[in-house]
């Protein structure tokens, strides 16, 4: 089966359903990938994308958000490479105030065994937490 990149624009209609047809063509896509009749992969940037629009521009709460991409990460057919790494990134995201690339980098950083060299005091303090 063919993998198939989506853009921002693909999940935030699936999620917020403001635009009728585009949401029903970005229905019929995720939810195949929902049970894995579509593989998709949802890059690292269009997660940063979407989080932000999400964030800023229609100011859902930083926890809704990291549920709603969580569970759309958990779906069978996303075959991003990293799923695990931004699974656990968003996880963050919704228990901390961190911005989501901190919480990627984070998440990477303790998930890879890696040093994470920053100079942001929140995020060298949790990830010394969540690395020990």
């Amino acid at each position: 089966m063919v993998k198939k990149i989506v853009d921002a624009n693909v999940v935030l209609r699936y999620l917020l359903r403001d635009n009728e047809k585009l949401f029903e063509k970005s229905f019929t896509l995720l939810e195949n990938a929902k049970i894995g009749k579509e593989i998709i992969v949802i890059t690292e940037g269009v997660l940063t994308e979407c989080v932000y629009v999400l964030l800023k521009v229609y100011r859902v709460d930083r926890i809704v958000i990291a549920e709603k991409l969580r569970e759309l990460f958990s779906y069978k057919g996303i075959g991003n490479s990293d799923r695990e790494d931004l699974i656990a990134a968003l996880k963050i995201f919704g228990e901390t105030q961190l911005s989501i690339v901190d919480s990627i980098l984070c998440a990477k950083a303790v998930n890879h065994a890696m040093t994470l060299v920053t100079f942001d005091e929140e995020l060298n303090s949790l990830y010394k937490k969540k690395s020990r």
